[in-house]
C-alpha cells in the first residue's frame, strides 16, 4: 500500500494521486519491456555484427520502446484528464464569495465508498452536489425526445451518478440535522459544449463548467449565514477528504 503525498481536500486530488499510481506502474512495466528489447538487440546485432553496433541499436530501440509506451492511451491517462477536469470546476467555483459560499472539494462518501463527492457547494442559495464530467472536445450536449445526447451517441447516463450522489447526500444531511434539506444536483461539463442556459434533465442540471458558480449565485437566497454554517459543519463531519491512498 503507498499513500500518494497530495493535498486531500483539494478539487481532483484522489483522481490526482491515481493517475500518479497508473502511470508509475505503467512506467515501469514498460521500462521492463525495453530493457528486455534492448538486451535482445544488443545480443542478435552484435553477434552479426559488432558489440559496439549491437549496443548502439539495443539503446535505439530500448529508447523508442519507452517513448511509444509513455504515449500509447490508457487508463492513466482518463484519470489524469478527470483530475485536470475537476481542478477547472474548482477554479470556477472559487469565484463564489466565501462569505456566504463554502465548497468542499473531493470528499469520500460513505454510504458509496467506490464513489467520491467532486464539489460540495453550501450556500445562501442552497446545497448543491456538483459531479465534474469532462466529454470529448467540442461535442454538443442536448436533449431531444426525452433523451440526453452527447454528439451522436445517447448520453443519459450521464447525470446518473450526480443524481445518485445528491440522494445520498440530502438523506445524510437531512438525518443528521434532524430536518428536510433539499439539496440540488448539478453536472459541471467541461471541454463539451452546453447551451448558455444549461439543460435541465432528470432532475439534473448540466451546466458549463464555468458557468456552474454564476448560476448557483443567481438562484433565490433560502438559507442565513448562520444556516449556512450549521451545514457546513454537519457536512464535514459527514464527509470527510477523500483517501487519496492507492494500491501500487
Amino acid at each position: 500500500m503507498t499513500v500518494r503525498r497530495t493535498d486531500a481536500g483539494e478539487a481532483g486530488a484522489s483522481a490526482w494521486a491515481r493517475y500518479h499510481a497508473l502511470s508509475d506502474s505503467r512506467l515501469v512495466e514498460g521500462a521492463v519491456v525495453a530493457l528486455a528489447l534492448g538486451a535482445s538487440t544488443l545480443i542478435v546485432v552484435g553477434g552479426l555484427t559488432s558489440w559496439k553496433a549491437g549496443a548502439g541499436f539495443g539503446a535505439a530501440v530500448c529508447v523508442a520502446h519507452l517513448l511509444l509506451w509513455r504515449l500509447r492511451p490508457g487508463p492513466d491517462a482518463d484519470w489524469r484528464r478527470g483530475a485536470l477536469a475537476e481542478r477547472r470546476t474548482g477554479r470556477s467555483l472559487a469565484a463564489l464569495d466565501s462569505r456566504s459560499y463554502q465548497v468542499l472539494h473531493d470528499r469520500a462518501l460513505p454510504d458509496l465508498p467506490e464513489t467520491n463527492l467532486d464539489h460540495l457547494v453550501i450556500g445562501l442559495t442552497g446545497v448543491y452536489v456538483v459531479v465534474t464530467r469532462r466529454v470529448r472536445l467540442g461535442t454538443r450536449l442536448w436533449v431531444d425526445e426525452g433523451r440526453l445526447w452527447a454528439g451522436g451517441h445517447a448520453a443519459s447516463g450521464l447525470e446518473a451518478t450526480a443524481r445518485l450522489i445528491g440522494q445520498v447526500v440530502e438523506r445524510a444531511l437531512s438525518a443528521e440535522l434532524d430536518k428536510e434539506l433539499k439539496v440540488a444536483a448539478m453536472v459541471a461539463i467541461q471541454a463539451g459544449r452546453v447551451p448558455a442556459e444549461g439543460i435541465e434533465y432528470g432532475e439534473v442540471t448540466l451546466r458549463r463548467g464555468k458557468g456552474v458558480a454564476h448560476f448557483i449565485k443567481g438562484r433565490p437566497v433560502i438559507f442565513t449565514s448562520a444556516q449556512v454554517l450549521t451545514i457546513v459543519t454537519a457536512a464535514e463531519a459527514l464527509f470527510p477528504p477523500m483517501s487519496v491512498q492507492s494500491v501500487e
